[in-house]
């Protein structure tokens, strides 16, 4: 069974928070202060681990970059009410995988372990074998990605550019990350190249799919996520 840590010190989210997790399946432990919690985290070694930012004594940046510091892998979700820009680099930068705004659905809190989760198992997987998201299959062996069964006809970078959204799926992908991993160039140098080619790409997928998968961080970057339309 999967096992998740909620680092929580509001009692009524951490209470419903771990009733809904607990309703889908996972085991739950659940600690209300920083201190604790990271110590929890080195002694359990959950698979995942949920982290409020405004925690008392450590603060959850402060749980993130000593857990990291120590060699703690498990993909960390900060849940956080600070949704400006520089608090959720600063999360980022401490270690944090993804972050969840609050307030936030039970939906989309579910979505985003499960992603993570995902990506997670999927490290080290032989990429030979399709994978599927929503209604897009992609298909890295043979550089193809298909939506229903109808192959998109996708230039080359585009193909590059999607698979590398679809491997960190429902994570942050930053602009210099993409330009490193597509490209292998400064980021300066190529910014509105990525412009034009997501561009293409939400546009050739939006033509098949009912769902959008690449979706904006303002001043960050880019997410991949299935979101059905008609749930927008």
């Amino acid at each position: 069974m999967t096992t998740i840590l909620l680092i929580e010190d509001d009692p009524t989210i951490r209470l419903t928070t771990e009733f809904s997790l607990t309703k889908h399946g996972y085991a739950v432990s659940s600690c209300d202060d920083g201190q604790s919690g990271y110590e929890t985290a080195l002694s359990i070694e959950p698979d995942l681990v949920l982290l409020d930012v405004m925690l008392p004594g450590m603060n959850g940046f402060e749980v993130a970059r000593n857990l990291r510091n120590e060699g703690f892998k498990s993909p960390i979700l900060m849940l956080t009410a600070l949704d400006s820009d520089e608090d959720k680099i600063k999360g980022l930068d401490a270690g944090a995988d993804d972050y969840v705004t609050k307030p936030f659905s039970t939906e989309v809190l579910l979505a985003r372990i499960r992603a993570n989760l995902r990506r997670t198992e999927l490290d080290g997987v032989n990429t030979s074998t399709p994978q599927t998201f929503g209604d897009l299959t992609l298909d890295m062996e043979n550089s193809s990605a298909a939506i229903n069964g109808t192959t998109l006809k996708l230039r080359s970078k585009e193909l590059q550019l999607l698979f590398a959204l679809a491997e960190r799926e429902g994570m942050l992908c930053r602009r210099t990350w993409l330009t490193q991993k597509v490209w292998k160039e400064d980021y300066l140098s190529t910014s509105r190249t990525i412009d034009v080619h997501i561009r293409r790409l939400r546009s050739v997928l939006d033509e098949y799919s009912d769902y959008r998968f690449i979706h904006t961080v303002h001043g960050m970057g880019y997410r991949f996520e299935p979101i059905k339309k008609t749930q927008e």
